[in-house]
């Protein structure tokens, strides 16, 4: 009850955009601004636990970036994004396929996402009390991590040192947040900084959150119910932390294990990544 207590205290503390002086995670220069994606940022700026930090302008993460415009890409072209990891499954691509900046290889990695479409009917049709619990599940699945998210590392450590790479799903949430604490976890940053910059999705998902809200009340659902299953709640991502604890011993050991981070390629990640 205390570790609910403490991470719902967090949940509470990170989505208070206004209120909060967490600079680490609302740092001006992590919100990247376009018209067409939200949930757009650097995972840059990060401390780990060796005193370095995260190196800017090198990782980002964001939510659906079908709808790019023009200028967005732009964006994206100055900012040296040249690997782009797609963590959607095929309905949700060909629903929105990505704009690409110029020059930029497009990976899927659609292990675990298969069929989001009964996934998401699954969720809709469950009663309210065991949407969290169903949400806590999801979380707690380690059948495929291996098979999705090691692929993006592998794209990590052969990027140029020049260039920067992009990892998406749709809302940038979930899969997405699983893939930014892997990454930050990799690279040396605490827990608690981790489960913070998940719960910003809640400002940084903002518009897109409301409208996903109103649809999915549109289709049935009360309101109540939509916003806790769409929360970035911490609750949710230290399930994934507590499965992976559980299965391999410790996150040092699932990445040695399932991501096959040799200490030579944990070190040559380190290199590239951190400063």
């Amino acid at each position: 009850m205390k570790k609910l207590t403490l991470l719902l205290s967090i949940f509470v503390t990170s989505v208070s955009f206004g209120q909060t002086n967490d600079t680490l995670v609302y740092n001006s220069r992590r919100a990247v601004t376009l018209e067409g994606a939200s949930n757009f940022r650097d995972l840059g700026g990060y401390p780990t636990q060796d005193g370095h930090h995260v190196k800017w302008g090198h990782i980002y993460r964001s939510a659906d970036i079908g709808k790019l415009t023009d200028a967005d890409l732009q964006v994206l072209s100055a900012r040296h994004i040249a690997t782009v990891c797609d963590l959607r499954g095929p309905d949700e691509i060909k629903t929105s396929p990505d704009r690409l900046p110029a020059g930029a290889n497009w990976y899927n990695m659609p292990a675990g996402s298969e069929n989001t479409r009964a996934t998401s009917a699954a969720l809709m049709g469950a009663k309210p009390a065991n949407r969290d619990s169903m949400m806590i599940s999801f979380y707690g699945r380690t059948d495929h991590l291996k098979a999705k998210y090691k692929p993006m590392f592998d794209q990590l450590l052969a990027l140029d040192n020049d260039k920067a790479l992009l990892f998406h799903c749709t809302a940038g949430k979930d899969r997405t947040g699983i893939g930014a604490a892997l990454i930050l976890s990799a690279l040396g940053v605490d827990r608690s900084i981790i489960l913070k910059d998940y719960a910003a999705t809640n400002e940084y998902w903002k518009g897109g959150q409301a409208q996903a809200i109103q649809s999915m009340i549109k289709q049935g659902m009360d309101e109540k119910t939509v916003k806790s299953m769409l929360a970035a709640n911490p609750v949710y991502l230290q399930s994934a932390f507590d499965a992976i604890d559980r299965q391999y011993g410790s996150m040092d050991k699932f990445l040695a294990q399932a991501m096959e981070l040799t200490p030579a390629k944990l070190a040559q990640l380190r290199t590239k990544y951190v400063q």
